[in-house]
């Protein structure tokens, strides 16, 4: 599977678009009130990576172990520090109403927990490259 984000910013537009193989998505994200960069910042797209994450893969989970979920809330806090400064700890809640027994519902949680690809890519701490540079005139 190949995944790929973009963001194009200008004094005039701002475009959000992530794609997945052929599937791509705009997404509804404004400029700043000044137009320069985005209206959220990087920190709260990648908890909301990890919220979305964790989410759509308990509903998958749950599949497989023929658990039919109602709801899921995913909360999902850090604090990041100075300028250029990584988050030292990430922490997430979860709300859920499933027709299971509750050991059966802490199992599909703590699985799910174990196979999120956005936290174990986190947890494995993989190097990002900057790779190309093109300078526009």
């Amino acid at each position: 599977m190949n995944i790929s984000a973009s963001v194009k910013n200008s004094s005039s537009s701002h475009k959000v678009t992530v794609k997945t193989n052929e599937r791509e998505t705009d997404l509804n994200i404004p400029a700043k009130t000044d137009g320069r960069g985005s209206s959220i910042n990087g920190g709260e797209l990648l908890f909301l990576s990890l919220a979305s994450c964790y989410c759509n893969d308990i509903f998958r989970e749950a599949e497989g172990m023929g658990i039919e979920v109602n709801t899921v809330e995913v909360d999902v806090e850090g604090e990041f520090g100075g300028k250029g400064e990584p988050t030292t700890l990430i922490n997430y809640d979860v709300k859920i109403s499933a027709e299971a027994s509750e050991n059966q519902i802490k199992s599909l949680l703590q699985y799910t927990d174990s196979v999120a690809e956005i936290q174990n890519t986190l947890r494995m701490g993989i190097p990002v490259n900057l790779r190309h540079i093109e300078i526009l005139k």
